[in-house]
C-alpha cells in the first residue's frame, strides 16, 4: 500500500468515526421527550447500548456545546436546543389564520385536524389541532410518516411523477410491487377530491384528507381529520370530507406554503 492510499484510508476511518459519534450524540438527544424531560446516564447506556465511558464522553461534549444541561436528577435540554427550537418555530410555524381554520374544524367536527407536507419519501406534520375527546389521535408537529400509506399520502402524491411513485413504493414493506396500489389510491383520491384510510398506518385509526393547493393548482399540503375508526362511519366520512374541503379552500386562498415542503 502506498503512502497516499494509507493516508486516504486513515481519513476515511476518521470520517466514519466522526459520523458515528454524531449519530450516537443524536441518539442521546432523542431520548429527551415531553414525557421524559430529564435522562440519567444509566438510561442513556441502557437505551443506546453505549459503554458508560463512551456515553459519559458524549454527554460531556453535548454539555460543552449547550445541547445538554446538568440537572439534579441527570441531564436535560440545554440552551442551544432552545435557541434552535425558537429559530425553527419562527421559520416553520404556520400562519395564525391557517391555525384558526384548523381549530374551527376540530371544534366543529370533534376530531384531530392535521396539516401535512411532503418531504422526500415522507410526510411531515407542520400543524395540528387536537380533538376535544379523551380518546383521540395525537400527531405532534414535526412527526414524520412514510408516504406509502395513509389518507394524506394519497393526496400529497397526486402530482407525483412515475419515478417518484416507484421511490415511495420501494421504501414500503411490500417493495416496488406496491406502486400499483399507490397509483390506484392516488387516482381514486384525485377523482373523488378526497382520500380515506383505515388502519393503513395506525391500527384502529381512520383518516380523511383533502388537498391544499398553491397558486399553480398543485398540491402543497394535505388537510386531514383523524380519529378512532368507530367514530368514522360512512355518512360521517362524507360530511367530514365536505367540511375539510371548505377549510382547505380557505387555507389555499391564504396562499399557503411551507419551507419544509419539497416537490414530489
Amino acid at each position: 500500500m502506498s503512502e497516499g492510499q494509507a493516508r486516504a484510508g486513515g481519513d476515511f476511518d476518521q470520517q466514519a468515526s466522526g459520523v458515528r459519534s454524531v449519530r450516537r450524540a443524536f441518539d442521546i438527544l432523542t431520548l429527551l421527550t415531553e414525557d421524559r424531560p430529564v435522562i440519567t446516564l444509566r438510561e442513556i447506556t441502557e437505551s443506546t447500548g453505549l459503554a458508560k465511558t463512551t456515553a459519559l464522553r458524549l454527554v460531556q461534549t453535548l454539555e460543552e456545546t449547550g445541547l445538554l444541561g446538568s440537572h439534579p436528577s441527570g441531564y436535560t435540554a440545554g440552551p442551544a436546543l432552545w435557541r434552535w427550537a425558537y429559530l425553527a418555530r419562527s421559520q416553520w410555524e404556520v400562519p395564525q389564520e391557517t391555525r384558526k381554520v384548523m381549530r374551527d374544524l376540530a371544534d366543529r367536527l370533534g376530531e384531530t385536524v392535521n396539516l401535512f407536507v411532503a418531504r422526500g419519501v415522507h410526510r411531515i406534520c407542520v400543524a395540528h389541532e387536537e380533538s376535544p375527546h379523551p380518546l383521540r389521535h395525537v400527531v405532534d408537529v414535526g412527526d414524520e410518516q412514510p408516504l406509502w400509506a395513509g389518507a394524506s399520502s394519497k393526496i400529497l402524491l397526486r402530482d407525483a411523477s412515475e419515478v417518484f411513485l416507484h421511490r415511495v413504493a420501494a421504501a414500503s414493506p411490500q417493495g416496488e410491487a406496491h406502486v400499483e396500489l399507490l397509483r390506484t389510491w392516488v387516482t381514486e383520491a384525485a377523482e373523488r377530491g378526497y382520500a380515506v384510510s383505515s388502519s393503513e398506518w395506525d391500527e384502529g385509526l381512520t383518516a380523511v384528507a383533502v388537498p391544499v393547493t398553491g397558486r399553480t393548482g398543485q398540491v402543497v399540503a394535505s388537510l386531514s381529520l383523524s380519529g378512532p375508526s368507530h367514530r368514522f362511519p360512512y355518512e360521517a366520512v362524507e360530511r367530514f370530507a365536505t367540511e375539510l374541503a371548505e377549510g382547505a379552500r380557505l387555507i389555499s386562498g391564504q396562499g399557503f406554503s411551507h419551507p419544509l415542503s419539497s416537490a414530489v
